[in-house]
């Protein structure tokens, strides 16, 4: 039952009634831009194939490798988008007081200011969760060394044990604890399907799509782009 709920808090839909008290019928409010429509969607193939191209290994780590960069850079795009980018995407408006979280927990109520749109506290602990984790993930595959052919390209910048300490968290524990978060994902969106009707992905692939917006976030990621290509490529040896 524990884990049910737990499950069942990590996300909830993305759109959410107005105050039945002032409206008699629901409003839908909007909350995914484009831009962290596009962030989530490529997040998760890359992150997809990035667990399969280091499974199948050989060959395919050089896509594992470039994958890495490429969730290197979504990452650093989000960092920039959850400051400055659309409302509902500001790490402000979705990061909970760790006593508010608490007190969610316990069964209390959010603050009135939350309306019920968005993350609750326990999704978005989830949200940071993984992309605390993911930034693990890619810093540590920086410094990483296979010991047969492979290296990440700051691996100059620490020592021999340090690079094969950094390497067995990339290879072990990082990796279980993202495959774990994905399929705690995959379960919340399920359950709330299949048992409370509610179809949290439609939110994630429709929604409107605001010109400014958009490429605000694209000039963003050309950004973010710029810095991983540089720091991995055209960084001086």
């Amino acid at each position: 039952m524990a884990a049910r709920s737990a499950i069942a808090g990590i996300f909830r839909g993305m759109t959410a009634p107005a105050d039945t008290a002032t409206s008699p019928l629901p409003a839908t409010v909007r909350v995914w831009d484009l831009p962290t429509r596009v962030f989530h969607w490529l997040l998760a193939v890359c992150v997809f194939c990035s667990i399969g191209s280091a499974w199948i290994g050989g060959n395919a780590i050089i896509w594992h490798m470039r994958l890495g960069y490429v969730v290197f850079t979504l990452l650093a795009f989000r960092l920039l988008w959850g400051i400055v980018g659309g409302y509902w995407s500001r790490f402000a408006r979705f990061v909970y007081a760790p006593a508010t979280t608490l007190r969610y927990l316990r069964g209390g109520s959010l603050p009135d200011e939350h309306h019920e749109v968005g993350h609750n506290p326990l999704g978005a602990f989830s949200v940071l969760a993984v992309l605390v984790l993911l930034a693990a993930q890619v810093g540590t595959g920086l410094f990483a060394d296979d010991e047969i052919s492979n290296t990440g390209p700051l691996v100059r910048f620490v020592t021999g044990e340090t690079s094969l300490a950094l390497t067995r968290w990339h290879k072990g524990y990082g990796q279980w604890l993202i495959i774990a978060l994905v399929v705690l994902h995959i379960a919340a969106i399920a359950y709330y399907l299949l048992v409370k009707r509610r179809n949290l992905v439609r939110p994630m692939v429709l929604g409107p799509v605001d010109a400014r917006t958009s490429a605000f976030g694209a000039a963003l990621l050309a950004a973010a782009a710029a810095f991983v290509y540089w720091l991995v490529v055209a960084y001086p040896r």
